[in-house]
């Protein structure tokens, strides 16, 4: 299915139907049921976290990170600009490179994959020039306003395709796991969780084409968000808390470092960690079943899939300010 996605957006065909005709009416009726209890919570407004991390190491030749996407990669959820996703990895990665991070987020909350394109726009009219990395982390609108899939998946390569043109690397994480929400009941639970691994698939096969590197966010809504949801999860129930972001950063760290050369590369997959040299689609169904995998491009049709090891993020970590990167967090990158 998600090839068949994948293969509509490149070749401009339609809709892709994921849900069953017979299924809609009880659908649409969890859908309205979850809405109400979802709207109980109200989640602040996104800090802003823009600024330069890492000032320990200085402020000349910095590194540039930008961040695209929704609410999640805005930040939405958390009260202090310091526990966004954006600054962590920025201060991780200004520990990783020893090197000053400039981070600037234009990602913005409600946005569905249609709104990377005025993002893009909006990052390459810089003239600062293109960034050295991109983080986009979008999909959770598409599938909760039921834009097709095909659509979907189509404005994300675009974007992709654009930003590996200005030479910028690209790290996407893919659709997170709406079955864990823990206002949404079944069967709506169920039909969320398989339409949004199957988002995550597609969108991975897009983008490894296009030349970027995927992590399945599964963890972010994921098996470690249903074990605790009431520490992963923001005052409004959907979106991520500071631990919830935590865990994010953690997932999304290695792939950061290892797209700019910071992180060590070996040709040697580990068998033990499940690492494996498979078709692209095949890399993609698996990475989306399996929460915080990596998925980057090999050779013609051949996607690397691998697991890198990561480093717990305190929460005490998690209140780095833009005037520069906690000491702890640095530490902690050092050992990893």
């Amino acid at each position: 299915m998600a090839r068949r996605i994948a293969a509509g957006a490149a070749y401009g065909g339609g809709s892709i139907g994921l849900l069953g005709a017979a299924a809609v009416g009880m659908v649409l009726a969890e859908v309205q049921l979850a809405k109400r209890s979802l709207s109980n919570g109200r989640a602040p407004v996104p800090p802003r976290g823009d600024g330069m991390y890492g000032l320990d190491f200085g402020r000349a030749d910095p590194l540039s990170l930008r961040v695209l996407g929704d609410s999640t990669a805005a930040g939405q959820g958390v009260r202090r600009a310091g526990q966004t996703l954006g600054a962590l990895l920025a201060s991780g990665l200004a520990a990783v490179a020893e090197r000053p991070v400039e981070l600037r987020n234009i990602a913005l909350p409600g946005a569905m994959s249609d709104d990377l394109e005025r993002q893009v726009n909006l990052l390459l009219a810089d003239r600062a020039g293109p960034p050295d990395v991109c983080v986009i982390m979008i999909g959770a609108n598409d599938v909760t306003h039921r834009m097709p899939p095909t659509e979907s998946v189509r404005h994300l390569s675009a974007a992709v395709r654009r930003l590996r043109t200005a030479g910028a690397e690209v790290v996407v994480g893919t659709c997170p796991d709406l079955g864990t929400i823990e206002p949404v009941y079944q069967p709506l639970r169920w039909l969320a969780r398989r339409v949004s691994r199957q988002l995550a698939a597609a969108q991975t096969i897009v983008v490894v084409e296009q030349g970027g590197r995927t992590v399945s966010l599964g963890d972010l809504l994921g098996p470690e968000f249903a074990a605790n949801p009431r520490e992963m999860f923001g005052a409004d129930n959907y979106h991520p808390s500071a631990e919830g972001y935590a865990t994010a950063a953690m997932a999304m760290l290695p792939t950061l470092c290892a797209a700019l050369g910071l992180w060590p590369e070996t040709d040697r997959l580990d068998a033990e960690r499940d690492e494996d040299m498979l078709p692209v689609a095949r890399a993609a169904a698996t990475a989306a079943s399996e929460a915080g995998t990596e998925v980057t491009g090999a050779r013609g049709p051949w996607a690397l899939l691998k697991h890198r090891r990561r480093h717990r993020i305190a929460p005490s970590e998690a209140s780095t300010t833009p005037e520069g990167a906690a000491p702890a967090a640095e530490a902690e990158v050092r050992r990893a």
